[in-house]
């Protein structure tokens, strides 16, 4: 029953990162435009999906919470202030998304504060997760740190690599979703966006390891774990391919699996660690009890739902977006 948690809340985290990733990134990217028809169809790109993206992360909280109480407490305690500024970032991007489409003397405003809430959003989440790999510090099964000890070089690197991976996915679903001047201009960002992540990815994979050094340990006694990069690379090599080739499906389809890889070789570095080597999964793990009854809820009708209508909204909203289209 563990490991069916472990399964679900993997599953709900990777596809939040993809999901609201891209709409994320397409954010940042606003910094980079100055077109008001190329504005205008970047919103009408993400209008449909963008805010039921965002359940995903309400429901892996939620399960975290429920299945791994002992993790989400520490969680908690560590990176309260980085949740409370991320949490506000989201609400400031969610107004301006509303106030733009229908301010006249104020656009530029809430353009920058659409943009702005991207970027910090995403900010913050790559700090948390730098900080989370880099190892929070626990004693006695309670969080010891101060209130900053969650940001350093290494969590601030990967808070700048997560914006640059956002930005790429935003890139690819760019050239997915339209035609023209924008989709021109997706193609033109996503190999410098690539360069950036294939650096950042060195940089965040040799600062893992000075941190820990069991992490090497772990793929020497395990090849197996390789084909996880393994499959990164192949994404890499297909995203290149798809941009020289503008087949529009393939630079966001490759992007998601690089993302994927990543997660999972990720995962693979400090299972069965949910706090990388402070707290295993099994000692933060809810009594048999508990996973069980949330099975038949959360397991068996909230996440079925919610993956149909998903994949309901993709599909009814698939397609291009068309020149003059606009957020209503």
């Amino acid at each position: 029953m563990m490991l069916l948690w472990v399964s679900i809340i993997a599953l709900t985290a990777l596809l939040y990162v993809l999901l609201d990733g891209f709409d994320l990134g397409v954010g940042i990217l606003f910094l980079f435009s100055r077109d008001e028809a190329n504005r205008r169809r970047m919103l009408a790109a993400i209008a449909p999906v963008w805010d039921g993206n965002e359940t995903w992360m309400v429901l892996t909280g939620t399960i975290l919470f429920g299945a791994f109480p002992k993790a989400f407490g520490l969680i908690l305690s560590a990176f309260y202030l980085p949740v409370i500024i991320g949490v506000c970032a989201l609400i400031l991007r969610g107004v301006a998304f509303e106030f733009r489409h229908n301010a006249r003397t104020s656009r530029r405003f809430w353009d920058a504060a659409f943009a702005g809430g991207s970027l910090v959003a995403t900010l913050v989440q790559g700090i948390a997760i730098g900080a989370l790999v880099q190892g929070i510090p626990v004693r006695a099964g309670e969080y010891a740190g101060g209130l900053f000890s969650w940001l350093s070089p290494f969590s601030f690197l990967c808070g700048v690599g997560l914006c640059l991976g956002y930005a790429l996915l935003g890139a690819g679903w760019i050239v997915l979703k339209s035609e023209g001047a924008l989709r021109d201009v997706g193609y033109r960002l996503i190999p410098w966006l690539m360069a950036g992540v294939l650096i950042f990815l060195g940089l965040a994979f040799a600062g893992a390891l000075s941190e820990h050094a069991a992490i090497m340990q772990r793929w020497t006694q395990r090849p197996l774990l390789a084909v996880f990069p393994g499959v990164g690379v192949l994404a890499v090599a297909g995203l290149l391919y798809g941009v020289w080739r503008r087949h529009d499906h393939q630079p966001f389809l490759m992007t998601t699996m690089i993302f994927a890889a990543a997660f999972c070789t990720l995962a693979a570095s400090f299972w069965p660690y949910i706090i990388p080597f402070s707290l295993t999964l099994a000692d933060a793990a809810s009594p048999l009890s508990s996973l069980t009854f949330m099975a038949w809820g959360a397991g068996l009708i909230a996440l079925p739902l919610l993956l149909a209508y998903t994949g309901g909204a993709y599909r009814v909203f698939r397609g291009k977006v068309l020149d003059g289209a606009a957020y209503d």
